[in-house]
């Protein structure tokens, strides 16, 4: 079995519960991506065109600064990264964690929560921030309550 990393961004919870579920899974260590500047309710209030989410999603260049580093991410050789979707595609924040860290070689795993959308493009976008060496997996969105047995079946393909 191949060392992996379950690394993921929350706000609300719901992606934590589903990436130490994972990594419990499949015994892999878990990252938090945290924000350096935490966000808030208002900031994430995306109804709101002036809230930090919505600046930050309308421009294609912003990289919300990270607080600390993944230690050992070299010794790692799968990747999960899990996220909310947010305006059809990963936060910016992700890319941020992306171009941090040289991930030549490696198999990146990304995933998702959502309250409807599916992945759409997201994969796509993501790619542009590693280099073409980077083996990426199909993303996938996790819904509902899922077993130990179902991550396993999902997630064994890439360890």
């Amino acid at each position: 079995m191949k060392r992996a990393l379950v690394a993921y961004f929350s706000c609300t919870g719901t992606t934590k519960r589903a990436a130490q579920a994972l990594a419990e899974a499949i015994g892999a260590d878990l990252y938090a991506i945290r924000p350096k500047q935490p966000y808030t309710q208002e900031d994430l209030n995306w109804m709101d065109k002036k809230s930090r989410s919505s600046l930050e999603m309308n421009d294609p260049h912003s990289r919300p600064e990270i607080e600390g580093r993944a230690e050992g991410m070299e010794g790692y050789e799968t990747v999960f990264v899990g996220f909310p979707i947010w305006w059809y595609v990963a936060p910016h924040i992700i890319n941020t964690f992306l171009e941090s860290y040289d991930f030549a070689g490696k198999t990146v795993v990304p995933f998702a929560t959502s309250g409807g959308s599916g992945m759409g493009k997201t994969v796509s976008v993501l790619k542009e921030c590693c280099a073409p060496s980077v083996q990426w997996a199909e993303g996938k969105v996790l819904k509902g309550n899922l077993t130990r047995e179902s991550f396993l079946a999902w997630a064994e393909k890439y360890l």
